[in-house]
């Protein structure tokens, strides 16, 4: 199996997604949806940025690597009675099912920097967008010193040594990896431009419980936590990473989570 899709289909991603709604709903109030908009949502999970662009009147297409993913959100959909959005599989680095032009905004947060291959991730995207198009990216930032980039570094420490030649995804939260790649696919550098965003973990329990959730669910900790187990490190692993999540939780309630995570907001007009 492609290991990326065996680790995205690795436990269940939509009980980290619930964590992160209201972050979702707030970016794609900035993104000047407008009804009857086409927007890819590449990497899509089950929806938390989909979702909200189809409530805004967007045709969205919703597309994932992980089976599960694309049920959770198909059934998220049907639920909540949206017929402008949809979820399929697909890999953000060989979108052969789409055509060329096909879209006005394609939106990819914390989703295709997952993908290897990250030239051709950057070319599929200026590929399937029409020109006077956006591509919106959000992306994970190394050595950053919140959350995410943190419980990235953290596992990797734990987990034996990736293949020769793989690309760590975080290199998508560097502006020089990300001008190369898209000057790759004929996007001039003036083109591309960058902020530094926040989303929110929002959990109505412990961070001790909000970790909990990433070690049973979360693919890159479950393959941290089942290396750490097998040399004896578990426990180092577990103080770590609960070192972090109590020391970031910034809620003000008592025995609730809320802890911020900076990324890389990309935007390329095509």
């Amino acid at each position: 199996m492609n290991p990326n899709k065996a680790l995205w289909e690795k436990g269940d991603f939509t009980r980290i997604a619930a964590s992160m709604r209201e972050s979702g709903e707030e970016l794609v109030a900035k993104l000047g949806i407008t009804r009857g908009l086409k927007v890819l949502d590449l990497g899509c999970g089950d929806g938390t940025t989909a979702i909200p662009a189809a409530k805004l009147g967007a045709d969205v297409l919703g597309v994932d690597i992980a089976s599960n993913l694309v049920a959770a959100g198909n059934k998220r959909a049907s639920e909540l009675g949206l017929t402008n959005v949809r979820f399929q599989e697909g890999d953000a680095s060989n979108l052969l099912e789409l055509a060329d032009d096909s879209f006005d905004l394609v939106v990819s947060i914390f989703g295709a920097m997952f993908a290897p291959r990250p030239f051709e991730v950057a070319k599929e995207m200026v590929r399937v967008t029409r020109p006077g198009g956006r591509i919106v990216m959000g992306n994970w930032i190394p050595d950053d010193p919140t959350l995410i980039a943190q419980v990235l570094k953290t596992s990797a420490a734990y987990t034996a040594p990736p293949p020769e030649g793989f690309i760590s995804p975080v290199t998508w939260g560097v502006e020089e990896n990300v001008i190369e790649r898209f000057e790759g696919a004929g996007v001039p550098k003036d083109k591309i431009s960058f902020v530094r965003d926040t989303y929110f973990f929002n959990y109505p329990g412990s961070p001790s419980e909000l970790l909990g959730v990433f070690r049973t669910y979360y693919g890159p900790t479950m393959n941290a936590f089942e290396a750490a187990e097998k040399n004896g490190r578990a426990a180092d692993l577990q103080r770590e990473l609960e070192a972090l999540f109590n020391g970031q939780n910034q809620s003000s309630e008592p025995g609730a989570t809320s802890i911020p995570a900076t990324f890389l907001r990309v935007t390329v007009e095509v």
